[in-house]
């Protein structure tokens, strides 16, 4: 009589389904979180790919329960997941390469900044862009990087190494010092605030425009919930300077503090191709480099093909440095 009186298959886990449901969803209309609330949006889009964890757990719970209904349910999930993200999975990397770049945020606390110079040396890379760099470190970078990388140029805290010559070498404005009270600081103190720079480097096919960049760090407190303001100032201006840049050629290097699903980078990624998306192999989380949870630090290309994309060993720093290989 017990077994006659316990609900079937399709009718246990209601729940479960309900939950495996709303996850699928959820991931669908990401795009309509609105920002207005704390740029909850930007949060969720940050570690969508992470949503993806909670469908084992919803299996599991399926199977405990013997629930037909929770693990037909879980096909939206995983089918909407796969959609977003299934392609990262494969590995879409291909041999060769006409340059290699590598980007790296050493972190101002870097306890050995000469160490992480001659891993980065290592790396084979024909352009080197460092991010936070000190004023007491850049001496060690430079003194160290100076044989491999006879041309160089560093402006405030973001620099640009490379064995290729540089040239129309400037400084880009990302906002950082906003409002009434920024034009009142004098020169020398406003250039130490400078986190981007863009330069030409000089190849036998031609030239490359390369932007270095280190946006502004996105915060989670209570009270501004995720706080990407000034972040968003930044990408905003990277991508009206790329925009108005004239090269055919512009590769954009550096610690974004957000990933590429993040629209608060749509004026960028709608105009360059990320090189791990393309031709990456899996997702390429940089940070932070101890147990890599995120991809911030992006390479990203205009007018190059991406064959290769992957991630270096850590360093002295708290982000994993980032590499690519990109040909004409």
């Amino acid at each position: 009589m017990r077994a006659g009186a316990r609900p079937g298959p399709w009718k246990r886990g209601y729940l479960l389904a309900a939950t495996a449901l709303l996850l699928g969803l959820f991931m669908l209309a990401h795009a309509e979180i609105p920002n207005r609330i704390g740029n909850l949006g930007s949060l969720v889009e940050t570690f969508l790919p992470w949503c993806g964890l909670v469908v084992p757990l919803l299996l599991a719970g399926a199977l405990w329960r013997r629930s037909a209904s929770a693990v037909v349910a879980l096909l939206l999930p995983v089918l909407v997941w796969l959609n977003l993200f299934g392609g990262l999975l494969s590995d879409k990397s291909h041999p060769g390469g006409d340059l290699t770049v590598v980007s790296h945020n050493v972190a101002a606390d870097n306890p050995d900044p000469a160490g992480t110079a001659r891993e980065l040396v290592a790396s084979g890379a024909d352009v080197l862009a460092l991010e936070e760099i000190t004023r007491q470190a850049k001496p060690l970078y430079e003194k160290e990087l100076a044989k491999t990388y006879p041309h160089h140029a560093v402006r405030g805290t973001v620099g640009l190494w490379s064995k290729l010559p540089l040239s129309d070498t400037r400084p880009i404005d990302i906002k950082m010092d906003y409002g009434p009270l920024a034009k009142t600081k004098p020169a020398d103190t406003s250039m130490e605030t400078v986190r981007a720079l863009r330069a030409t480097v000089t190849t036998g096919r031609g030239t490359l425009a390369v932007y270095v960049a280190h946006l502004a760090s996105a915060r989670v407190n209570p009270r501004a919930g995720f706080a990407t303001d000034q972040r968003d100032r930044g990408a905003r201006a990277i991508g009206e300077a790329v925009a108005a840049d004239r090269n055919e050629r512009v590769v954009l290097l550096g610690d974004l503090n957000g990933t590429t699903y993040d629209r608060a980078f749509a004026g960028i990624t709608s105009r360059m191709r990320s090189v791990q998306d393309v031709a990456g192999d899996g997702f390429g989380f940089s940070w932070p480099a101890a147990f890599p949870l995120v991809r911030i630090d992006q390479i990203l290309v205009r007018g190059m093909k991406p064959e290769r994309s992957w991630s270096l060993p850590s360093t002295g720093s708290d982000h994993l440095p980032v590499a690519a290989a990109i040909s004409w």
